[in-house]
């Protein structure tokens, strides 16, 4: 099946969902839709996805246009009345010939009918499809789908084969430089990550501590921290606690996303919390241990594994807490991981 008429030469990909995560989970997506059209294409999403890093080495896209809606606390670039003409307008100064939009949200899709984008394809539950021109389209049951599977689901749909479904990332060659030089000589270290988008989400700094310093005793040469800048308090938390085994932790707060995927493809495993950066490890070709548990796990990446409450059942108050230390090393002695 023929996705576009052969006159499409400037094609939009959009996927507007926020997190890092979500773009991660997305990934073998945009790179087959890239391949099915025979180019590279532009990317349309959420300015906190940081589609530009993620795809820094990818030939899949050639171009990033960020969107900005209900960013937290404050208004958008693309809120309202005024933000959807520069959106339209956007999309008529790039001069889009079809726009695919994984996602089933309107905005996007008014937004390129009436920059008058020629073809509109998306998954067309509810109102989307008024302004969509092109098929295939999903039913309302696929919107209890997750995103990962739903994406799939409508390529399916489409007679477009997705092949290799694992997420992989392509590492920016001056990235992993930067991260070859920040290591230096030795051992892999192991991975941390300590950032958290919510608070149900996050260990704390104490059960990282336990776990660091239960890791450096057995063995492993060194340990590096991962996580956004606000985690730099954490971070420094956590080495405190360490005394003198903080020397042998390294830390990456506030590193550019493609410097942190290099970093990660350079590790030995990931342990962590629930967060774009574990998805990133996991797409890096890392074993992570994701600590699940304040959300289910999703099995998209045969390079997670899960890390669960003693009842197996997560939940949003004190569902991390029941994880112990202890839990996550078992966990990598099953994994017959050592240094």
């Amino acid at each position: 099946m023929t996705l576009l008429e052969p006159s499409a030469r400037r094609i939009a990909v959009a996927q507007p969902l926020s997190g890092v995560g979500d773009m991660i989970w997305h990934l073998p997506h945009i790179r087959v839709l890239a391949r099915h059209f025979g180019r590279p294409v532009t990317l349309i999403a959420s300015f906190r996805s940081a589609a530009d890093q993620v795809f820094k080495a990818d030939g899949a896209v050639e171009d990033v246009l960020f969107i900005e809606r209900r960013p937290k606390g404050r208004t958008g670039r693309h809120d309202g009345l005024f933000g959807m003409a520069r959106l339209v307008g956007a999309f008529r100064a790039r001069k889009f010939d079809a726009l695919v939009l994984l996602h089933h949200g309107r905005t996007l899709a008014f937004a390129a009918l009436a920059a008058g984008v020629p073809q509109r394809l998306g998954y067309g539950v509810g109102a989307q499809r008024l302004f969509l021109n092109r098929g295939p389209y999903l039913s309302g049951e696929s919107m209890r789908l997750h995103p990962f599977e739903r994406a799939s689901a409508w390529l399916r749909a489409a007679g477009v084969e997705l092949g290799e479904a694992e997420p992989r990332l392509a590492i920016s060659p001056d990235s992993a430089a930067k991260a070859r030089l920040f290591l230096g000589a030795g051992a892999k270290p192991v991975a941390l990550g300590i950032g958290a988008s919510e608070a149900f989400k996050q260990w704390g700094a104490e059960r990282f501590a336990e776990l660091a310093a239960r890791l450096l005793d057995l063995g492993w040469e060194r340990l590096v921290l991962i996580g956004g800048k606000q985690e730099a308090p954490l971070a420094e938390d956590i080495r405190g606690r360490l005394g003198a085994k903080a020397g042998r932790v390294l830390l990456s707060i506030g590193w550019d996303i493609a410097d942190v995927a290099a970093l990660l493809s350079l590790s030995a495993f990931y342990v962590g919390n629930d967060t774009g950066f574990m998805n990133m490890a996991a797409a890096a070709g890392l074993r992570s241990f994701c600590l699940f548990g304040g959300t289910p796990p999703f099995g998209h990446s045969r390079n997670i594994v899960a890390i669960l409450p003693p009842d197996g059942k997560p939940d949003k108050n004190g569902g991390m807490a029941r994880i112990t230390p202890a839990a996550a090393l078992a966990a990598l002695g099953a994994s017959g991981l050592a240094p």
